[in-house]
C-alpha cells in the first residue's frame, strides 16, 4: 500500500527539523500560513523595527511641505537618491508654488527628465502648483480630503506630506515596500494597496501609523530586500513565515 500522506504541519515540523540555517527549498516549500496579526504579535513587529530603525525619517530631501509634495510626485516609479539629485536645481529654479505654476512644461520636463515618466509628471507638479494658489491660497492643504484634490496628489502622496510635514496620521503610507513586507509580515492579505493600508490601520496603534512606514521602507531597501532578502540579518526573522526565506533559525 501507498505510504499515508504527511499532513501540513506534519511536513513543516519535518521542514524546521531538518533544515535549521536555510530555507526549504522550491520543492518542498511549505504552504503560507497567514491571520497571524494577534496585537503581541504586531507589537513584537513593532518593538523590532524600533530597534534596528530608531531614528527613520522621510529619505526625500526637501525644506517646506510644497517641496516635499513635489519630491513626492517625482519618486513615483523612481528613486529617493534620484529624485534628489534632480530637486536641489528644480526647486532653485522654481522655489514656491507661484514660481512653479508659471513654469513652461518643455522647462519641467528638462528638469525632472531622469526621474522618469517626465511628461506626466511635468503636468503634475505645474497642476498641483496652479491648484495650490488659485485654490489653497498658495499653501499646501493639512487635511487628506483637500490634499487629494490636488493634481498628482493621490492617497499615499498625502499620507506622506501629512506625515512628515504636518505630523498628522490620517491614513498609513503605503508604497511598495510597505506593501511587499507587510504581506511578508503576514499583517495584510490584501491584494491593493489601499486595501493593505487598511488592513494597517486596525491591526496598528495610531500614533505608529507614521513611523511604521519609515521604518519599514529602511528595512525593504536594507534588509528585506525583494530579490534577495537578507533573513540572516533580519531581526524580524523569527515572526517572518514567508515562502521565500533565505534563512531560518
Amino acid at each position: 500500500m501507498p505510504a499515508a500522506k504527511k499532513k501540513p504541519k506534519q511536513i513543516e515540523k519535518t521542514l524546521r527539523k531538518g533544515v535549521k540555517g536555510r530555507a526549504p527549498t522550491a520543492k518542498v516549500r511549505t504552504k503560507k500560513m497567514g491571520g497571524d496579526v494577534a496585537p503581541e504579535r504586531v507589537n513584537a513587529i513593532l518593538k523590532g523595527l524600533d530597534e534596528a530603525y530608531p531614528e527613520a525619517v522621510c529619505a526625500l530631501t526637501h525644506r517646506t511641505p510644497w517641496e516635499l509634495l513635489v519630491a513626492t510626485i517625482l519618486s513615483a516609479q523612481c528613486t529617493d537618491v534620484r529624485v534628489n539629485m534632480v530637486t536641489p536645481e528644480l526647486f532653485r529654479r522654481f522655489p514656491t508654488p507661484e514660481a512653479m505654476a508659471k513654469a513652461e512644461i518643455p522647462e519641467l520636463i528638462e528638469l525632472i527628465r531622469t526621474t522618469g515618466f517626465f511628461n506626466n509628471k511635468a503636468k503634475s507638479i505645474k497642476g498641483a502648483a496652479q491648484a495650490i494658489v488659485e485654490r489653497f491660497g498658495g499653501k499646501v492643504p493639512e487635511t487628506l480630503a483637500e490634499l487629494i484634490t490636488v493634481p498628482g496628489a493621490a492617497r499615499k502622496t498625502a499620507n506622506v506630506v501629512l506625515g512628515v510635514s504636518y505630523g498628522k496620521a490620517e491614513g498609513v503610507v503605503v508604497d511598495t515596500h510597505v506593501f511587499r513586507i507587510s504581506r511578508r509580515l503576514d499583517l495584510s492579505k490584501s491584494d491593493t494597496a489601499e486595501k493593505v493600508e487598511q488592513d494597517l490601520m486596525k491591526i496598528l496603534p495610531h500614533d505608529r501609523w507614521i513611523s511604521y512606514s519609515h521604518q519599514v521602507i529602511h528595512h525593504g531597501r536594507q534588509v528585506c530586500i525583494a530579490r534577495a532578502p537578507k533573513c540572516k540579518e533580519c531581526n524580524l526573522e523569527t515572526l517572518c513565515k514567508s515562502e521565500d526565506k533565505t534563512w531560518w533559525s
